[in-house]
């Protein structure tokens, strides 16, 4: 005989609706699976026992993006068809997806930070995994790329810093020189002046009168008249000689 039509009603029976509840939804989310991976959709489920305890599945581990693009979805069919926003109904429902919204993400945040993972299966814990890993190896990319571009900016700072020295140092070698070639004119310049005074025609009236008074035998006379050539022309040394002879 074939297999008769069922009646779908509620189960009265608490154990056994609660292993139809398990039955049926394994059945659910393998067909989800299915219906995902050999037609390429994008499928998101959600289960809520009569306990509240919430059963959930998502291709690609992204249930948060599936419920963005059906609210962006929904948000674009209620622009096409105009709908009465002050109704109680439409208040309601909105009220209804808000809150289930918030659940999700609250709950999913209580999963990152490794809170509530009681009632989570082994597959979600190995997608809740794969997850962390990812965000893990997306902070670190960040992490390595800031640091390398804080090492290239100090090794610019470096570099800048290093010819800044270079460049005070060549001045200072250049103004080291400049002070060593001024004090080196002024040597060579005093060294000159010393010749020129020793050389002056008037150190031959200080060297008659030494030999005036040596000898004690000039006269009178010849030594005023001498004196007073001394006084007016400047005589170069050999004629001093040769009237001191």
């Amino acid at each position: 005989m074939g297999r008769g039509r069922v009646h779908l009603k509620r189960i009265e029976n608490k154990i056994n609706r609660q292993v139809t509840f398990s039955k049926r939804r394994s059945g659910l989310l393998k067909k989800a699976h299915e219906i995902s991976v050999l037609c390429d959709a994008e499928v998101g489920l959600i289960v809520f026992s009569t306990k509240g305890k919430l059963f959930e599945y998502a291709n690609d581990s992204c249930m948060e993006r599936i419920l963005e693009r059906y609210e962006r979805y929904s948000f674009a069919e209620k622009q096409l068809v105009p709908t009465d926003h002050t109704s109680p109904v439409s208040w309601t429902l909105e009220h209804a997806k808000l809150k289930a919204r918030l659940e999700v993400l609250q709950r999913n945040q209580k999963h990152y930070v490794g809170e509530d993972l009681e009632s989570l299966s082994m597959k979600e814990l190995q997608n809740l995994e794969h997850q962390l890993d990812s965000a893990l190896k997306h902070i670190r990319s960040r992490k390595n790329q800031l640091m390398h571009e804080s090492i290239s900016v100090l090794q610019k700072k470096d570099r800048a810093l290093q010819e800044q020295n270079n460049q005070l140092s060549k001045k200072v070698k250049e103004r080291e020189k400049e002070v060593a070639q001024q004090n080196q004119w002024e040597i060579n310049s005093s060294s000159f002046v010393l010749p020129q005074q020793l050389d002056s025609p008037h150190l031959g009236e200080a060297y008659q009168s030494t030999n005036v008074i040596d000898n004690g035998e000039v006269e009178g006379g010849s030594s005023s008249q001498q004196q007073g050539a001394a006084n007016n022309t400047v005589m170069p040394q050999w004629m001093l000689r040769h009237l001191n002879n």
